[in-house]
């Protein structure tokens, strides 16, 4: 075996990134405050046609050195907007169509390994502080919750990884 150049992977460009067609998917970062898991967020959610990115509260927005590190250009590639206040965006959300959906540990989640969406439908996949997680207001308003299942001594996964295993999932089930 052979290792691709990058010039042989068939990556799109920017401008084509743009124009493609993106997964109904929509990530909302919520006080999130390592500047290099936002910069992660933005380069998985390029991998994966990811439609927009939204960055709440205390979550630091580009152009910053420490979110460019990590993302590598993706803050070019993938739609985003800061919106301070979660609330008003969940409203607006689902005044859109989206189903809010918290990525969180509570009682009656869901099991992400479970659930099967829907290509008809749009997603707001909502992760919260790397400490706190998503804030209890938040979770009340949404319409699932999704848990990601762990079965080792931790119970709980860096935001950035987070991110990835849920974009991921949804990215294979909705190719199928």
């Amino acid at each position: 075996m052979r290792k691709l150049k990058n010039e042989e992977l068939g990556r799109l460009d920017v401008k084509e990134f743009k124009n493609s067609d993106k997964v109904p998917v929509c990530i909302v970062l919520d006080n999130i405050r390592s500047l290099n898991n936002i910069g992660s967020v933005f380069r998985t959610s390029d991998a994966f046609l990811v439609e927009k990115i939204y960055l709440c509260g205390i979550t630091a927005k580009p152009p910053h050195k420490d979110i460019h590190k990590t993302a590598l250009g993706a803050t070019e590639s993938v739609a985003w907007e800061y919106v301070e206040d979660i609330m008003e965006l969940t409203q607006e959300l689902k005044l859109q169509g989206y189903r809010n959906m918290a990525i969180e540990q509570t009682e009656g989640a869901r099991m992400l390994n479970e659930f099967k969406p829907n290509l008809t439908e749009r997603y707001a996949l909502i992760f919260g502080n790397e400490v706190k997680g998503v804030q209890q207001k938040v979770v009340d308003v949404c319409d699932t919750v999704l848990e990601i299942p762990q079965f080792g001594t931790k119970h709980s996964l860096n935001i950035a990884v987070s991110v990835g295993v849920v974009i991921w999932d949804f990215w294979s089930k909705l190719q199928k």
